[in-house]
């Protein structure tokens, strides 16, 4: 045997062909194929069903409202997660190696981390729109204005642009780990230590979920109290009121699965980077994986969600896929309610 075969099997467990590289996980056909069939429904899911709703929102002029801006945003940001860090992320999963760079690496994790935290703001923006659309209607569309929404979606942004690259070139995530097994050649793995993991879970996932869930808890106590009023006067109340409460409640009620669908998606991913540290980063790869790719999923879920509750939305996807959205004065079409 000569020395080339003895160098190609002493390395062929590994991510690279030197020292220091991390050990390449072996993986067979079958799941091979299963994590690969997987990962890309999800990714071509996630681009094409939020494309949709980017097109929908941005042609149709009926569907220019505050929420609806928030909405497109957030359809953006999933986008953006689909077509620049999910790629990168299945051939990670997969080989278990990144090939991509230790610069390139650096992009990928802030991508990462500013398209989930800008996510889960959008969440709580919406969770504040819903909050005065349902319990306070008469001041709504003095409260929240195109300009209000304009602030929300530049907090959302550049916050979650701060501290995602601060966090990441700064270092102080690692600070500790220096000597980690983690640290070998291959490996693209955004790790905390006990401090920050915590602190970066509570900011970007805890805390605003929690308080969102509490917002949304008081505005269906609201609406259950609304309901019951408008039961018992209902000729008293005229009939635009009546459908337009029905509509806030609708999306109100929707806004809230798309909430909580967020949360459970995310939420064991979450609950793995505080525990990990404190485990000594003993976590299998298939489970992160899984947990990381069920995160990955919600961005696949929204469009979903969007198509099946909202009938603005199934009337324009319907436009969008039979081609009607290319005929003159299409952009006017009355989308917002049942014909």
């Amino acid at each position: 045997m000569n020395l080339t075969n003895l160098w190609s099997q002493q390395y062929a467990n590994y991510c690279f062909a030197f020292n220091h590289s991390c050990p390449k996980t072996s993986i067979t056909m079958v799941k091979f194929t299963a994590m690969s069939i997987i990962m890309f429904l999800v990714i071509i899911i996630t681009i094409w069903g939020n494309l949709l709703v980017i097109i929908s929102i941005a042609h149709f002029k009926k569907l220019h409202t505050p929420t609806n801006f928030l909405i497109l945003s957030l359809a953006i940001t999933d986008f953006l997660l689909g077509l620049m860090v999910m790629p990168y992320s299945m051939a990670r999963s997969i080989t278990s190696c990144w090939y991509f760079g230790d610069l390139f690496c650096t992009v990928h994790s802030c991508l990462d981390m500013i398209f989930c935290t800008t996510s889960i703001f959008h969440l709580f923006f919406i969770s504040v729109d819903r909050y005065y659309a349902v319990c306070q209607p008469l001041h709504y569309y003095r409260k929240i204005t195109t300009q209000v929404i304009e602030v929300y979606l530049f907090i959302s942004w550049s916050a979650a642009c701060v501290y995602s690259f601060g966090l990441v070139l700064s270092n102080v995530n690692m600070e500790g780990l220096e000597d980690n097994s983690l640290s070998c050649v291959g490996s693209c793995v955004l790790t905390f230590n006990k401090v920050w993991a915590v602190v970066s879970s509570l900011i970007h996932f805890f805390i605003p979920g929690t308080t969102m869930i509490g917002i949304y808890i008081h505005i269906f106590s609201i609406a259950s109290k609304h309901a019951k009023i408008i039961k018992r006067q209902t000729n008293n109340m005229g009939s635009n009121s009546k459908t337009a409460y029905k509509v806030e409640g609708k999306a109100a009620r929707t806004l809230g699965l798309v909430m909580g669908v967020f949360l459970l998606c995310w939420l064991p991913f979450f609950i793995i980077t505080v525990v990990e540290p404190f485990i000594n980063f003993s976590t299998s790869a298939d489970l992160y994986n899984a947990a990381l790719w069920l995160g990955y999923f919600n961005s696949a879920l929204n469009p979903i969600i969007y198509a099946l509750f909202y009938p603005c939305f199934q009337k324009s996807f319907k436009c969008f896929i039979t081609g009607n959205i290319f005929k003159a004065n299409s952009s006017s079409v009355h989308v917002l309610f049942k014909e």
